[in-house]
């Protein structure tokens, strides 16, 4: 095998540093004129950072960034727009008070909706009671209506059992019988107009086909024709209503006139 023999470089070439001479090119472009010394120093520092004593490049010169350098006016540039004054700080704050805002409405809303559930329920079982209510109302009117009107009648029906006992006895005195019969048909009249009965008794009054039912007509010169000359029933009403139509008899002219 062959060995390469390396040339060791002597002494003086190891420890004397290396005249590397710069050129600037901004220097040469603007007419020759010297580049500033900060630019002169960083140009040197990058030469150096580059090269080994050997003279080789060095691989981590192109991993290393390179320093800020200044402008020609010696002043550091600064970013356009505001985007570099903003504070990752100020973002999260809006958007934590945005997050905040949104829940607080949130809250209310559901805070909102109970309260109107809650009335909805509450209106639903008033009407279920009311509902309740006006059906038992209805069942009682129907089974009780009439409660007053009977209990008014037990007094009418006393009054016929002790009318009908007196005239049974062999001394019944008919006078008495006739005054206790009176008094119970009055007792009845009025246990009826208490509940809106009233008595139709049409006699010398206009025919009227509503409330009377004519049964014959009587030709007569005392009464004017369509006039109700007799009752052979009354008639009765209940509050207004034809409970039952009174039975008449009605003149008319007589036939050779």
């Amino acid at each position: 095998m062959f060995h390469t023999q390396l040339q060791q470089p002597s002494l003086d070439a190891m420890t004397e540093p290396q005249n590397t001479k710069t050129v600037d090119p901004d220097a040469e472009n603007n007419g020759g004129h010297k580049a500033s010394p900060d630019k002169e120093q960083a140009t040197a520092s990058n030469v150096d950072r580059e090269t080994t004593p050997h003279g080789e490049q060095d691989p981590a010169a192109e991993l290393t960034p390179e320093p800020d350098v200044e402008n020609d006016d010696g002043v550091d540039e600064i970013p356009d727009g505001d985007a570099g004054n903003a504070s990752p700080g100020d973002a999260t704050a809006d958007s934590v008070s945005e997050t905040d805002q949104l829940q607080a409405e949130l809250d209310q809303a559901r805070a909102e909706l109970e309260q109107y559930r809650d009335q909805a329920v509450r209106a639903k079982a008033e009407m279920e009671n009311i509902r309740r209510r006006s059906q038992r109302d209805v069942e009682s009117a129907r089974k009780y209506a009439l409660e007053k009107f009977t209990g008014d009648l037990l007094e009418v029906r006393d009054s016929l059992e002790m009318g009908l006992n007196e005239a049974n006895r062999p001394d019944a005195d008919f006078q008495q019988f006739y005054e206790g019969m009176e008094l119970t048909h009055r007792n009845l009249a009025a246990s009826m107009e208490k509940v809106g009965v009233e008595v139709v008794n049409p006699e010398g009054e206009t025919f009227d086909p509503d409330k009377h039912e004519a049964v014959s007509a009587q030709p007569t010169k005392d009464y004017a024709p369509n006039t109700v000359t007799a009752v052979m029933q009354k008639g009765y009403l209940l509050n207004g209503r034809v409970l039952r139509a009174a039975k008449v008899v009605v003149a008319k002219a007589p036939e050779n006139e």
